[in-house]
């Protein structure tokens, strides 16, 4: 009923419609995603600064690898067709053909806005933000239940926070990655 009721409006505001299909795109969500994640790696001078970003964006970009792991073991055992495939709707995207339960591309956007929650709030609060919006909009499209949408989000929010704490544990190999990667001037 949820999903019916966000997914109500397709068609019938031309202009959201529009707006949702530039949001739920392949591309400018993760390519932003990637951008953010690339500055905060390069863009700070103060070295404690430096440091603790470069560690957020090996989070998030660990997250993101473990994240999609994650989502192929259980699209492999659990499948569950997309909204589009048992209700006679427009679709605002092309479809899918993967499991819809849980929704990948809002695992990977909150593993990484999690990851940098570790290091950078603000950054982090406007990266979550986007996260729920690129989420509720997938279910607008026609793509997603709210259920694969907010199990994305908690798994991609667990796989983060055991990331940093692995990252944690196996202390000495980030901080000798991270002197390999100054001494080559790629940090």
């Amino acid at each position: 009923n949820i999903f019916l009721w966000i997914n109500q409006g397709v068609g019938t505001f031309t202009y959201i419609d529009k707006i949702v299909q530039l949001v739920i795109s392949d591309y400018l969500i993760p390519v932003s995603f990637s951008v953010a994640l690339v500055g905060l790696w390069f863009g700070w001078r103060n070295n404690e600064m430096r440091d603790r970003h470069q560690r957020a964006v090996m989070i998030a970009i660990a997250s993101t690898g473990l994240t999609n792991v994650a989502v192929a073991i259980i699209n492999n055992h659990w499948f569950r067709l997309r909204p589009f495939a048992s209700y006679q709707l427009e679709l605002l995207f092309y479809a899918p053909t993967d499991s819809s339960f849980p929704s990948n591309p809002a695992a990977i956007t909150f593993a990484i806005a999690t990851g940098v929650w570790f290091a950078n709030k603000k950054i982090a609060i406007l990266m979550y933000a986007v996260s729920v919006v690129f989420g509720i909009s997938r279910i607008y499209a026609g793509v997603f239940y709210p259920l694969d949408v907010i199990a994305g989000c908690l798994l991609g929010i667990s796989v983060s926070i055991l990331m940093r704490h692995t990252i944690k544990l196996i202390e000495p190999i980030p901080t000798v990655f991270l002197r390999i990667t100054r001494a080559f001037c790629l940090s």
